[in-house]
Protein backbone atom coordinates (compact mmCIF):
# COMPACT_ATOMS: atom_id res chain seq x y z
CA UNK A 1 0.00 0.00 0.00
CA UNK A 2 1.66 3.32 -1.00
CA UNK A 3 1.66 5.97 2.04
CA UNK A 4 0.19 8.75 -0.84
CA UNK A 5 -2.89 7.10 -0.83
CA UNK A 6 -3.21 7.44 3.03
CA UNK A 7 -1.81 10.89 2.74
CA UNK A 8 -4.59 11.68 0.18
CA UNK A 9 -7.08 9.66 2.60
CA UNK A 10 -6.45 12.17 5.31
CA UNK A 11 -7.28 15.36 2.99
CA UNK A 12 -10.65 14.27 1.82
CA UNK A 13 -11.71 12.92 5.54
CA UNK A 14 -10.38 16.43 6.97
CA UNK A 15 -11.97 18.50 4.63
CA UNK A 16 -14.99 16.37 4.01
CA UNK A 17 -14.14 16.77 -0.12
CA UNK A 18 -13.01 15.62 -2.51
CA UNK A 19 -12.88 18.64 -4.78
CA UNK A 20 -11.09 20.76 -1.44
CA UNK A 21 -8.96 18.12 -0.61
CA UNK A 22 -7.93 17.68 -4.56
CA UNK A 23 -7.45 21.56 -4.88
CA UNK A 24 -5.19 21.43 -1.71
CA UNK A 25 -3.27 18.19 -2.79
CA UNK A 26 -2.99 19.86 -6.69
CA UNK A 27 -4.51 16.76 -7.70
CA UNK A 28 -7.27 16.14 -10.16
CA UNK A 29 -10.79 15.11 -8.85
CA UNK A 30 -10.80 11.83 -10.51
CA UNK A 31 -6.78 10.74 -9.12
CA UNK A 32 -8.42 11.24 -5.45
CA UNK A 33 -11.19 9.72 -6.42
CA UNK A 34 -8.88 6.67 -7.36
CA UNK A 35 -7.13 6.71 -5.01
CA UNK A 36 -9.69 6.50 -2.11
CA UNK A 37 -11.72 3.56 -4.31
CA UNK A 38 -7.88 1.67 -3.95
CA UNK A 39 -7.57 2.24 -0.61
CA UNK A 40 -11.33 1.22 0.40
CA UNK A 41 -10.43 -2.40 -2.18
CA UNK A 42 -7.63 -2.79 -0.15
CA UNK A 43 -9.06 -3.03 3.00
CA UNK A 44 -12.57 -4.36 1.63
CA UNK A 45 -14.90 -2.23 3.44
CA UNK A 46 -16.36 1.79 2.66
CA UNK A 47 -14.50 4.09 3.94
CA UNK A 48 -16.58 7.15 3.17
CA UNK A 49 -20.54 7.60 2.69
CA UNK A 50 -21.36 9.97 0.28
CA UNK A 51 -24.28 12.23 0.73
CA UNK A 52 -24.61 14.04 -2.77
CA UNK A 53 -22.52 17.13 -2.01
CA UNK A 54 -21.78 15.74 1.24
CA UNK A 55 -19.78 12.90 2.64
CA UNK A 56 -18.60 11.51 5.97
CA UNK A 57 -16.17 8.30 7.49
CA UNK A 58 -17.82 5.41 7.80
CA UNK A 59 -17.11 3.62 11.37
CA UNK A 60 -14.12 1.72 9.43
CA UNK A 61 -13.04 5.76 8.04
CA UNK A 62 -13.12 6.81 11.98
CA UNK A 63 -10.59 4.00 12.65
CA UNK A 64 -8.47 4.38 10.07
CA UNK A 65 -8.19 8.25 9.73
CA UNK A 66 -6.25 7.85 13.53
CA UNK A 67 -4.07 5.13 12.43
CA UNK A 68 -3.25 6.86 9.09
CA UNK A 69 -1.94 9.84 11.06
CA UNK A 70 0.08 7.88 13.34
CA UNK A 71 1.78 6.01 10.10
CA UNK A 72 2.09 9.24 8.59
CA UNK A 73 3.52 11.20 11.41
CA UNK A 74 5.96 8.38 12.58
CA UNK A 75 7.48 8.48 8.49
CA UNK A 76 7.65 12.03 9.01
CA UNK A 77 9.76 11.64 11.78
CA UNK A 78 11.84 8.22 9.75
CA UNK A 79 12.58 10.95 7.25
CA UNK A 80 14.01 13.83 9.39
CA UNK A 81 16.01 11.32 11.65
CA UNK A 82 17.57 9.58 8.45
CA UNK A 83 18.28 12.88 6.82
CA UNK A 84 19.88 14.36 9.71
CA UNK A 85 21.42 11.28 10.57
CA UNK A 86 25.41 11.79 11.74
CA UNK A 87 26.35 9.07 13.12
CA UNK A 88 27.71 5.69 12.15
CA UNK A 89 31.20 5.23 10.34
CA UNK A 90 33.25 7.60 7.60
CA UNK A 91 36.21 5.47 6.50
CA UNK A 92 38.87 7.63 4.88
CA UNK A 93 41.45 6.64 2.93
CA UNK A 94 44.69 8.67 2.28
CA UNK A 95 48.62 8.68 1.62
CA UNK A 96 51.04 9.00 4.41
CA UNK A 97 51.73 12.75 4.15
CA UNK A 98 47.96 13.77 4.07
CA UNK A 99 46.84 11.00 7.04
CA UNK A 100 49.98 12.81 9.42
CA UNK A 101 50.33 16.71 8.15
CA UNK A 102 46.83 17.63 6.44
CA UNK A 103 44.04 15.44 7.57
CA UNK A 104 44.12 16.09 11.77
CA UNK A 105 42.29 19.65 11.90
CA UNK A 106 39.93 18.57 9.47
CA UNK A 107 39.10 15.55 11.33
CA UNK A 108 39.01 17.46 14.76
CA UNK A 109 36.45 19.63 12.99
CA UNK A 110 34.32 16.79 12.19
CA UNK A 111 34.46 15.19 15.32
CA UNK A 112 32.90 18.70 16.59
CA UNK A 113 30.18 18.78 14.28
CA UNK A 114 29.30 14.96 14.72
CA UNK A 115 30.35 13.74 18.15
CA UNK A 116 28.46 10.91 17.21
CA UNK A 117 31.00 9.72 14.21
CA UNK A 118 33.42 7.27 14.09
CA UNK A 119 36.41 8.42 12.09
CA UNK A 120 38.50 5.95 10.01
CA UNK A 121 41.28 6.58 8.48
CA UNK A 122 43.62 4.37 6.99
CA UNK A 123 47.26 5.26 5.54
CA UNK A 124 47.55 3.64 1.98
CA UNK A 125 49.52 3.95 -1.04
CA UNK A 126 47.38 5.93 -3.80
CA UNK A 127 46.85 2.05 -5.81
CA UNK A 128 45.53 0.71 -2.97
CA UNK A 129 43.35 3.74 -1.61
CA UNK A 130 42.01 4.51 -5.35
CA UNK A 131 41.16 0.62 -5.47
CA UNK A 132 39.35 0.68 -1.90
CA UNK A 133 37.75 3.65 -3.10
CA UNK A 134 36.15 2.11 -6.63
CA UNK A 135 35.53 -1.06 -4.14
CA UNK A 136 33.31 1.10 -2.04
CA UNK A 137 35.31 -0.17 1.36
CA UNK A 138 36.29 3.25 1.54
CA UNK A 139 33.71 6.44 1.57
CA UNK A 140 36.62 8.60 0.17
CA UNK A 141 40.46 8.99 -0.85
CA UNK A 142 42.93 12.07 -0.68
CA UNK A 143 46.10 11.69 -2.47
CA UNK A 144 48.67 13.96 -4.21
CA UNK A 145 49.19 13.76 -7.53
CA UNK A 146 48.74 15.29 -10.80
CA UNK A 147 44.90 15.32 -12.01
CA UNK A 148 43.57 12.16 -11.74
CA UNK A 149 41.50 11.16 -15.02
CA UNK A 150 39.66 8.19 -13.89
CA UNK A 151 36.10 7.63 -15.49
CA UNK A 152 35.12 5.30 -12.61
CA UNK A 153 35.51 7.79 -10.05
CA UNK A 154 34.37 11.43 -9.20
CA UNK A 155 37.79 13.15 -8.59
CA UNK A 156 38.21 16.82 -7.60
CA UNK A 157 40.88 19.07 -7.16
CA UNK A 158 41.32 20.45 -3.58
CA UNK A 159 44.31 22.48 -4.12
CA UNK A 160 48.15 22.48 -5.75
CA UNK A 161 50.24 21.16 -3.32
CA UNK A 162 54.04 22.39 -3.52
CA UNK A 163 56.76 20.46 -3.49
CA UNK A 164 59.97 21.72 -1.91
CA UNK A 165 63.72 20.65 -2.22
CA UNK A 166 65.08 20.92 1.63
CA UNK A 167 68.35 20.88 3.24
CA UNK A 168 69.48 21.37 6.83
CA UNK A 169 70.98 24.84 7.08
CA UNK A 170 74.57 23.86 6.66
CA UNK A 171 74.59 22.42 3.66
CA UNK A 172 76.62 23.68 0.57
CA UNK A 173 73.57 23.99 -1.32
CA UNK A 174 71.95 26.24 1.45
CA UNK A 175 73.62 29.85 0.56
CA UNK A 176 73.33 29.52 -3.04
CA UNK A 177 70.72 32.16 -4.90
CA UNK A 178 69.85 29.49 -7.51
CA UNK A 179 69.95 25.70 -7.42
CA UNK A 180 69.62 24.15 -10.36
CA UNK A 181 69.76 20.72 -11.88
CA UNK A 182 73.98 21.09 -12.57
CA UNK A 183 74.13 21.75 -9.05
CA UNK A 184 72.57 18.31 -7.98
CA UNK A 185 75.04 16.48 -10.08
CA UNK A 186 76.62 14.43 -7.41
CA UNK A 187 74.03 15.39 -4.70
CA UNK A 188 73.39 13.13 -1.90
CA UNK A 189 69.73 12.40 -1.85
CA UNK A 190 67.23 11.05 0.37
CA UNK A 191 64.27 9.46 -1.80
CA UNK A 192 61.23 8.02 -1.23
CA UNK A 193 59.94 4.74 -2.54
CA UNK A 194 59.82 4.24 -6.01
CA UNK A 195 55.52 3.93 -6.21
CA UNK A 196 55.51 7.69 -4.69
CA UNK A 197 54.47 9.56 -7.29
CA UNK A 198 56.52 12.91 -6.75
CA UNK A 199 59.57 10.04 -6.68
CA UNK A 200 58.76 9.57 -10.14
CA UNK A 201 58.71 13.39 -10.74
CA UNK A 202 62.10 13.94 -9.66
CA UNK A 203 63.29 11.12 -11.32
CA UNK A 204 62.24 11.87 -14.78
CA UNK A 205 63.57 15.56 -14.63
CA UNK A 206 66.70 14.42 -12.97
CA UNK A 207 67.02 12.11 -15.95
CA UNK A 208 66.25 14.22 -18.59
CA UNK A 209 68.80 16.73 -17.09
CA UNK A 210 71.92 14.10 -16.83
CA UNK A 211 71.91 14.57 -13.44
CA UNK A 212 73.78 12.13 -11.67
CA UNK A 213 73.44 11.93 -8.19
CA UNK A 214 74.11 9.27 -4.94
CA UNK A 215 70.70 7.55 -3.33
CA UNK A 216 72.09 5.98 -0.14
CA UNK A 217 69.13 6.21 1.60
CA UNK A 218 65.43 5.21 0.23
CA UNK A 219 62.75 5.35 2.78
CA UNK A 220 58.90 4.77 2.65
CA UNK A 221 57.58 7.35 5.48
CA UNK A 222 57.62 11.04 4.60
CA UNK A 223 58.78 11.79 8.32
CA UNK A 224 61.89 9.45 8.14
CA UNK A 225 63.01 11.08 4.85
CA UNK A 226 62.82 14.50 6.54
CA UNK A 227 64.45 13.52 9.94
CA UNK A 228 67.30 12.21 7.77
CA UNK A 229 67.87 15.11 6.00
CA UNK A 230 67.67 17.05 9.60
CA UNK A 231 70.47 15.00 10.50
CA UNK A 232 72.67 15.59 7.80
CA UNK A 233 72.54 12.55 6.36
CA UNK A 234 70.94 14.44 2.34
CA UNK A 235 68.64 16.64 0.96
CA UNK A 236 65.42 15.59 -0.47
CA UNK A 237 62.22 16.64 -1.95
CA UNK A 238 58.99 17.05 -0.02
CA UNK A 239 55.53 18.03 -0.10
CA UNK A 240 55.76 21.45 1.74
CA UNK A 241 53.11 20.70 4.65
CA UNK A 242 55.30 17.47 5.66
CA UNK A 243 58.57 20.38 6.65
CA UNK A 244 56.44 23.17 7.44
CA UNK A 245 56.96 23.35 11.02
CA UNK A 246 61.13 22.81 10.78
CA UNK A 247 61.13 25.23 8.25
CA UNK A 248 59.69 28.06 10.44
CA UNK A 249 62.00 26.48 13.46
CA UNK A 250 65.16 26.87 11.48
CA UNK A 251 65.83 23.06 11.36
CA UNK A 252 65.71 22.99 7.62
CA UNK A 253 65.92 25.11 5.15
CA UNK A 254 64.23 25.43 1.62
CA UNK A 255 66.45 25.12 -1.43
CA UNK A 256 65.67 27.71 -4.30
CA UNK A 257 64.39 25.41 -6.54
CA UNK A 258 61.69 25.11 -9.03
CA UNK A 259 60.94 23.00 -12.03
CA UNK A 260 57.74 23.29 -13.88
CA UNK A 261 57.69 19.09 -14.23
CA UNK A 262 57.62 19.13 -10.59
CA UNK A 263 54.26 19.73 -9.11
CA UNK A 264 50.99 18.38 -8.31
CA UNK A 265 47.44 18.60 -6.97
CA UNK A 266 45.88 17.30 -3.24
CA UNK A 267 42.70 15.95 -4.52
CA UNK A 268 40.15 13.31 -3.68
CA UNK A 269 38.15 10.79 -4.78
CA UNK A 270 34.83 9.11 -4.67
CA UNK A 271 32.75 7.08 -5.97
CA UNK A 272 30.24 8.22 -8.28
CA UNK A 273 27.48 6.21 -6.96
CA UNK A 274 27.92 6.75 -3.17
CA UNK A 275 25.89 8.34 -1.14
CA UNK A 276 26.41 11.53 0.58
CA UNK A 277 26.20 11.30 4.13
CA UNK A 278 25.96 14.56 6.03
CA UNK A 279 29.24 13.49 7.69
CA UNK A 280 30.96 12.97 4.20
CA UNK A 281 29.16 15.79 2.61
CA UNK A 282 30.24 18.29 5.34
CA UNK A 283 34.20 16.55 5.07
CA UNK A 284 34.00 17.41 1.43
CA UNK A 285 32.70 21.17 1.56
CA UNK A 286 35.32 21.84 4.23
CA UNK A 287 37.76 20.23 1.85
CA UNK A 288 36.43 22.84 -0.53
CA UNK A 289 36.65 25.52 1.07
Amino acid sequence: MDLVYLHTFREVARRRSITRAADALGYAQSSVTTQIQKLEKEYGVPLLERYGRHMRLTPPGEALLKLASQMLELYDQSREIVAGYAGGTLVIGAIDSLAAYFLPPYLQRLRGLFPELNIQLHPESESVLLSKVKDGEYDIGLLLDVKLADSSLRCELVREEPLVLVAPPSHPLAGLPEVGLEELNGAELIISEESCIYRGMFDKVLQQGEVAYTGLFELGNPEAIKQCVINGLGIALLPQMVVAGELNDGKLTELPFSHPDIRFHLQYAVHPKKWMSQPLQAFIDMLNE
